[in-house]
């Protein structure tokens, strides 16, 4: 199991540019197989959880032809059905969060389709009733595998529909999306989730030949059409990725330029940093944020006790709550993080409490940091990465603290975040893989 050593104290500057968005990816790596003709996707990340998805597309009979780096073309002409029905498949697809989005385009290339419980971040529990519902109203027909706990879904004929989610699932919608593309007349999916992800995708399938209107809110109107066509597509930068750079710059930074962020894409985010007193300045595509000596947490408008949480979007996004968290320990003042949706993410506030941070977990969703206020430091330690995120907020933590830390468990940040630890060194940490 590999591990980061951090020397803490060492200040960053320079220029990094985010990745491509990991979460659009996944959802657009699964759109390859509604189409047999080639479909080329450039700034793919190069990350552990899209990889082994290109892998399980591989698997699958997926001609995958990398062009460079972050740019690959899929002909998705012949599917092995004998793979797609193998104990191999559903061990992959457990290991994977993003297989689950395989479900409707397989449904509505192949008229069947088998899902496991999907793998992914341990971070509570994260149903899979919005893709089942949405699917049956298009036609699936559920049943279920108790012995080897699998859900199996068939349908003769996809037939639009009407539905109202029951909340606004960036997978359950794009699940649903991507088999009403190919059913037969409308469906209009109201509470659909509207993340720029979820729109890339609806453009995206758009130039495959896809008839999408109302793209960007959440009442979505499908006409189905008989086939789609190959097409061209590039995938956002990371947004979590940019708000963990402003974490980063804002806590150790003495001057960070994050590049061609696509600044129209981020909604909230730079804003909710600005509430923490965070100077974050727009330069056309790029973001600056200048050396924070204090930066201090605002007050409601009514002056009262400032609170962050997350919500669907245009909300924040959970994502980057850990984040925020952390960096919030060295501001001046309090702040109360409100991690709604998940009921495990906060958990990995006890390393930093170890770390010297002043903050009180008051239940599973919702902890009080106050803010040293750069006045007395974080201290090293030892920890171990829970998940992405967490992982990547306990690295901001160790590269700001006093002494040599050790994250174990960075195959979860690997996850999300390539090649973390280069990057990083380039503006002048110090991080060492072991």
């Amino acid at each position: 199991m590999a591990s980061f050593i951090i020397e803490g104290g060492h200040r960053l500057k320079g220029d990094i540019t985010p990745q491509g968005a990991k979460n659009e990816a996944l959802q657009v790596l699964c759109a390859v197989l509604l189409t047999k003709e080639p479909v080329r996707i450039k700034n793919i990340p190069n990350i552990v959880d899209v990889n082994n998805q290109i892998q399980l597309l591989r698997d699958m009979g997926v001609e995958v032809t990398q062009n460079d780096t972050h740019d690959y073309t899929f002909s998705a002409t012949h599917l092995d059905g004998q793979y797609l029905s193998s104990e191999a498949f559903i061990q992959r697809s457990q290991q994977l969060r993003g297989s689950v989005m395989m479900l409707g385009p397989l449904l509505a290339r192949r008229g069947h389709a088998v899902v496991a419980k999907p793998g992914g971040d341990q971070i509570g529990r994260r149903r899979l009733d919005t893709h089942f519902h949405g699917i049956q109203k298009l036609g699936g027909h559920f049943t279920y595998d108790e012995t080897k706990h699998l859900y199996i879904v068939t349908a003769k004929r996809l037939i639009g529909s009407y539905m109202l989610l029951d909340e606004a699932s960036v997978t359950g919608t794009a699940n649903i999306i991507m088999t009403a593309v190919l059913a037969e007349g409308t469906t209009t999916i109201y509470n659909a989730a509207c993340e720029p992800y979820i729109q890339q995708l609806c453009r995206m399938l758009c130039s495959m030949g896809a008839r999408i209107s109302g793209i960007g809110s959440n009442l979505l109107t499908i006409e189905g059409v008989s086939s789609l066509h190959g097409t061209e597509h590039t995938i956002l930068p990371d947004m979590i990725e940019v708000g963990s750079f402003i974490g980063m710059a804002a806590m150790v930074g003495d001057g960070v330029y994050i590049r061609q962020v696509a600044p129209e894409h981020l909604g909230i985010i730079p804003a909710t940093f600005r509430r923490l007193g965070i100077r974050i300045e727009t330069d056309g595509e790029d973001l600056f944020v200048p050396k924070q000596k204090h930066y201090e947490i605002e007050s409601f408008i009514d002056g009262s006790f400032m609170t962050i949480s997350d919500a669907p979007w245009p909300g924040l996004t959970p994502d980057l709550l850990s984040v925020l968290l952390v960096v919030s320990t060295q501001a001046k003042g309090s702040v109360l993080i409100h991690q709604k949706m998940f009921e495990s993410r906060l958990f990995f506030v006890d390393k930093l409490i170890d770390m010297g941070a002043q903050i009180i977990l008051c239940d599973p969703h919702r902890a009080v940091v106050v803010g040293h206020d750069h006045q007395r430091q974080l201290h090293a330690g030892r920890m171990t990465s829970p998940d992405i995120r967490a992982g990547i907020a306990l690295l901001i933590a160790a590269m700001s603290a006093q002494g040599t830390s050790r994250i174990d468990n960075i195959g979860q940040i690997d996850r999300g975040y390539e090649n973390i630890e280069g990057r990083l060194c380039a503006l002048g940490a110090k991080i060492t893989r072991v």
